[in-house]
């Protein structure tokens, strides 16, 4: 049956459209085509043929700047510098020892620099530059610059360097940075390439290096075009890396200054809190060193006189020595008694200068005794037997208990290097340590912070700004990351879970130390009444005294080595009325608490002044000597400023 006309004519009118359709897709199918074609073909083609000829586009790192580290006042701590220095790579020079012969007619390369630049061009990878020489100067700069053309693979940098300006008062602090060894590399799973180049530095100790990834960055990239002989033409693209984050510490430079010019060369470590934050104020360990001379590399004499010196001047004493704390433990002893109930304010022990325990005698340090002491007589003269007798009562598993609440045994998050976890023991701990029982020898020795019991400085400050604020504060020690504020308010740090009634107990009894006449630390005091002081004395033995030794006379500190000498502790908070800042001080074998405790006192004042404190808050006897110690310390370190603003 044949159609309709209408139908034929409807038909083939489709059919010419989807014709029409079809055309018009494949010839805009084909100029696409064609000018995708053009642009690889033309415009492109520069870009395409230097990629097919021997990979003449290279694609390198750019080292992000490192972030800087400032005080709490802004002051500057670690900062980078420009530096000059001279790279080579491999692949691009071809001869290496060829073109480092023409260099050597430039510039004077130092041989034990250059046979260490060999090394690393011999194992890395081809493709990195290596340093030549670095910290030259403008005009060998432009010398390498202009005969840039006759040393393929060479070229002049200008790089950033890091330098300390505060020097070695913040060495145990911020620390320093070097180059990336291998056992640096071990480390790391998956290392970021920026530590693959030669000589980048990372930091090796201290906030440098705990905040490592903040403050390194992230590495930019930029194409360069060679020729045939590896000399660089032309960047083709760049794109820049991201500095590192900037560190605001809370550390006060000039009061930091200050403590470090008051340790002097003693053997020692002192930390200073605030108590109202945790934030740490100053850190100090002593003796200190340099630590610019890491940075540029420190010579084999220098670093010699380093490890060889007895006072250990590299160990960051402040936080990764350990030392038993003596009687700056009797706080938390009494407390543990306090909260379980066993003594109260007017609990009475008689101490005949001994107490025997298991058929061991337990001495006082006190020959004679102290007859019947309460709690705030035995810790104002620090009376043993008394602190025996309580301690056998409560047992060592709440006093260990006690000193994890108050910040004892317990490593605090601080970025800093090796930061100690010190010892709070208990039966538990001696069982699986020693795989021995514990005895009531062992808590009698614990009572007094000697024994098993382990305190850092770090530790022993936190300990006391507890005690003073009556809150479970956090030692803090970076304020402001870029500007942002790290802080906790006060009011959201929770409290210490210790009865206020038995704190303020304990708090009496320390200002007595320092104010009773009868106090272990009266000589010591301060007189002003607005920054009265509230501490503990304390003396840890290193060495056992024989029986036959007490019969005898023990013998006297300074008739000793200075090795087997007694440590000199001392902790305290002031106002006593209003705390604002906590001090601990640890002098190695300084002969007892006497060498901590004149520390401890200058320390406390500096710090609520601000500076220098009116002689009229040290006692009469004393002015003289202070006038002349403190101007002795301006003349010997500049860095510690004039009085400013009074924290008191």
């Amino acid at each position: 049956m044949k159609r309709k006309t209408a139908d034929t004519v409807a038909s083939h009118s489709r059919m010419t459209r989807r014709a029409l359709f079809l055309g018009g897709s494949q010839l805009a199918f084909m100029g696409l085509l064609g000018l995708r074609m053009r642009y690889l073909q033309v415009d492109q083609a520069d870009e395409f043929r230097l990629l097919a000829e021997e990979n003449r586009i290279n694609v390198r790192l750019i080292p992000p700047a490192r972030g800087e580290i400032y005080d709490r006042n802004g002051v500057m701590l670690a900062q980078n510098e420009p530096s000059y220095r001279i790279t080579i790579v491999r692949e691009d020079a071809g001869d290496v020892e060829s073109v480092i012969s023409k260099l050597s007619t430039l510039i004077e390369l130092d041989d034990d620099a250059l046979n260490r630049a060999m090394t690393e061009i011999r194992r890395s990878s081809p493709f990195l530059p290596v340093t030549i020489a670095e910290r030259i100067s403008w005009e060998e700069m432009s010398r390498v610059a202009v005969n840039a053309p006759a040393l393929p693979g060479v070229t002049p940098e200008v790089g950033l360097s890091r330098i300390y300006p505060m020097g070695a008062d913040f060495a145990h602090v911020v620390g320093y940075v070097g180059p990336v060894s291998d056992y640096d590399l071990s480390k790391i799973e998956d290392p970021d390439q920026l530590l693959l180049i030669p000589r980048f530095q990372i930091g090796k100790v201290g906030v440098e290096a705990r905040s490592e990834t903040r403050l390194r960055g992230v590495a930019g990239t930029k194409q360069v075009e060679v020729n045939a002989i590896g000399r660089v033409m032309r960047e083709l693209d760049r794109r820049e890396g991201q500095a590192g984050d900037d560190l605001q510490l809370t550390i006060d430079q000039k009061l930091q200054s200050y403590v470090q010019a008051r340790l002097g060369e003693e053997s020692a470590a002192a930390v200073v809190i605030d108590v109202e934050s945790g934030e740490i104020l100053s850190i100090n360990s002593s003796p200190t060193f340099d630590p610019n001379l890491f940075v540029r590399g420190i010579s084999v004499a220098d670093y010699s006189a380093l490890t060889e010196n007895e006072f250990r001047p590299l160990a960051t004493k402040s936080v990764q020595g350990t030392y038993p704390p003596g009687s700056t433990f009797k706080m938390v002893t009494a407390l543990a008694a306090l909260e379980d109930g066993v003594i109260d304010s007017e609990t009475t022990v008689y101490c005949p200068g001994h107490m025997t325990v298991s058929d061991r005698r337990f001495h006082c340090w006190k020959r004679g005794g102290h007859g019947h002491m309460n709690l705030e007589g035995a810790l104002r003269e620090s009376c043993d037997v008394y602190f025996y007798d309580i301690a056998l009562k409560v047992g060592i598993d709440k006093i260990s208990d006690m000193a994890k609440r108050l910040g004892l045994g317990v490593r605090h998050s601080v970025p800093m290097s090796a930061v100690a976890s010190g010892l709070a023991p208990n039966r538990e701990w001696k069982q699986r340590t020693y795989d021995q029982a514990w005895v009531l020898g062992d808590t009698v020795n614990a009572s007094i912070g000697q024994g098993y019991v382990l305190s850092s400085p770090l530790q022993l400050a936190v300990m006391t700004a507890r005690l003073a604020s009556g809150k479970a504060l956090e030692p803090r020690l970076v304020k402001t990351v870029n500007g942002i504020d790290q802080s906790v308010p006060f009011d959201e740090i929770p409290d210490l879970d210790v009865n206020p009634n038995h704190l303020r107990m304990v708090r009496k009894a320390m200002y007595a130390v320092s104010n009773d006449r009868r106090g272990t630390a009266y000589n010591q005091r301060i007189i002003e009444d607005r920054v009265r002081l509230a501490g503990k004395t304390g003396t840890s033995q290193v060495r056992n005294i024989t029986a036959a030794e007490r019969r005898s006379g023990v013998i006297r500190n300074e008739d000793l080595p200075w090795g087997r000498r007694d440590h000199g502790l001392f902790v305290s908070f002031a106002p006593f009325d209003n705390p604002k800042i906590a001090v601990a001080v640890v002098v190695e074998h300084g002969g007892g608490s006497k060498a901590a405790t004149p520390i401890a006192r200058d320390i406390t004042l500096q710090a609520l002044y601000n500076g220098d404190p009116p002689l009229e808050s040290y006692p009469s006897k004393d002015r003289a000597r202070i006038r002349a110690q403190q101007k002795r310390l301006r003349e010997e370190n500049p860095q510690i400023a004039g009085t400013t603003q009074d924290r008191a």
